[in-house]
């Protein structure tokens, strides 16, 4: 494989000296950049466009070669493995992903099979394959995965929801159903990243993004249990060098030090929470990604570079920061603002 040119992420999660606080955005591949929105038309839908290997791979780059990111990430969605096992993935404007066969019943994840990526979801390690090869190392490539939990909100909800009363009825009416799910899940996204890293992905990141609508006890038995498992079935090494795994639990602020446990080498945080009160009680465990609020990006150059500013300042000197979003932008924020977000991070963490 190619030299690594800029290797500042990996670093930084590797908690090693940088020049400089790397910075990545959460959808950074996405609908605010008007040459996404060009080949999502020429795609004819989302998933058109994640199961083109060529597109995929051009709107990946996309923000690499608009902006002085720190990496990139596979061009994907969270709900492939959910669609591999036959749920029937489907998108609709303006409402989001919804499946024409959500979960109800335990037959139904008893008739589930664990996915096996190299034959269900090849679409995905072709683009990691060619996203890498057309980096030509000038960042490290991120590849990732929805968290067991979250894959399964959806599964079973059949789309987004605000109450999830069907997944919670089912976790405390039913646990060892849901239990049974998750295991299959937790296999599935071992497979999944594995086969990522195999195919070219120098760190992973696992999106728990429904995480924080649990409960303390709930979090650690349904989510965060099965997050441990994949990473400890992880392969950790690739190339000569290690593959870091970020956890990142959206609206998790309370279980940092629980997540710190998992042997995860970073975790992400969303904008709820202070860096450095977060940094204070991980210690030197851990790597720290994030965490500004994506709303700063609908105001100006000026309020954005404080808010870049104060977030630097509250994590402090010394290593281990990756300047990110506490959530994925929006659809609505002006490229150049983007561009003042990224050159600020960069400017303002110059060592």
């Amino acid at each position: 494989m190619t030299e690594l040119k800029n290797d500042r992420f990996l670093r930084a999660l590797a908690r090693q000296p940088v020049d400089r606080t790397p910075v990545w955005m959460m959808r950074q591949a996405g609908r605010y950049l008007p040459e996404y929105r060009k080949i999502r038309n020429q795609a004819g839908d989302f998933m058109s466009l994640c199961k083109n290997t060529d597109l995929a791979c051009e709107v990946a780059l996309q923000p690499i070669d608009r902006f002085n990111f720190d990496a990139a990430i596979l061009f994907s969605d969270i709900l492939t493995i959910p669609d591999a096992m036959g749920l029937g993935l489907y998108f609709v404007e303006g409402e989001g992903p919804k499946f024409h066969k959500p979960l109800r019943t335990e037959t139904d994840i008893n008739d589930l099979n664990i996915v096996d990526t190299k034959r269900d979801l090849k679409y995905v390690t072709d683009a990691v394959s060619l996203i890498r090869r057309e980096l030509n190392g000038r960042v490290p490539l991120i590849g990732f995965s929805g968290s067991p939990w979250t894959l399964a909100t959806y599964m079973i909800e059949g789309q987004s929801s605000r109450d999830f009363p069907n997944i919670k009825m089912m976790l405390y009416k039913q646990p060892e159903s849901l239990h049974q799910l998750l295991d299959k899940l937790a296999l599935s996204v071992i497979n999944y990243l594995n086969a990522q890293i195999s195919s070219g992905a120098q760190a992973v990141q696992i999106f728990d993004t429904w995480g924080g609508v649990l409960s303390h006890d709930a979090y650690a038995e349904f989510s965060l249990a099965y997050m441990e498992k994949i990473v400890n079935g992880l392969v950790r090494h690739s190339e000569g060098r290690d593959v870091p795994v970020i956890l990142f639990t959206k609206g998790g602020g309370q279980w940092l030090e629980l997540l710190a446990d998992t042997g995860c080498d970073g975790i992400g945080l969303d904008w709820t929470t202070d860096i450095g009160s977060a940094r204070r009680r991980v210690g030197d465990r851990v790597a720290l990604q994030g965490n500004m609020d994506p709303a700063v990006l609908r105001s100006d150059q000026s309020s954005i570079e404080y808010q870049v500013k104060s977030i630097l300042q509250s994590y402090g000197t010394g290593v281990g920061h990756i300047f990110n979003l506490g959530h994925g932008i929006t659809p609505d924020i002006d490229p150049n603002n983007v561009k003042a977000f990224v050159d600020a991070v960069h400017q303002y963490s110059q060592r």
